[in-house]
């Protein structure tokens, strides 16, 4: 929980988040990182321990709802948001 909670400070410092939810049902935690409140969130972190054996229990979705990534490690699921805060300085 503590990555997720310093990328979205990060995220929230850079001015691309502004607000976040929270859900914790039987069989999945739910991260969920929004523009705007009123809007769909623009990134959706889901821990799912019943796919810790398949395809990892770690999922990124982005806004309509797609997987950006999947995977056993919360730091390389989280690494598409991570290049988002990236920026490019020229001399």
């Amino acid at each position: 929980m503590l990555k997720i909670l310093d990328i979205y400070g990060r995220m929230v410092a850079a001015g691309f988040w502004r607000d976040y939810a929270m859900d914790f049902g039987k069989d999945a935690a739910v991260f969920a990182a929004f523009k705007r409140t009123a809007e769909r969130p623009t990134a959706r972190i889901e821990k799912r321990p019943a796919l810790r054996g398949k395809q990892g229990m770690w999922a990124l979705f982005g806004e309509a709802g797609q997987v950006l990534k999947r995977g056993h490690d919360l730091a390389g699921v989280l690494s598409p948001l991570e290049r988002r805060l990236l920026k490019v300085v020229e001399d």
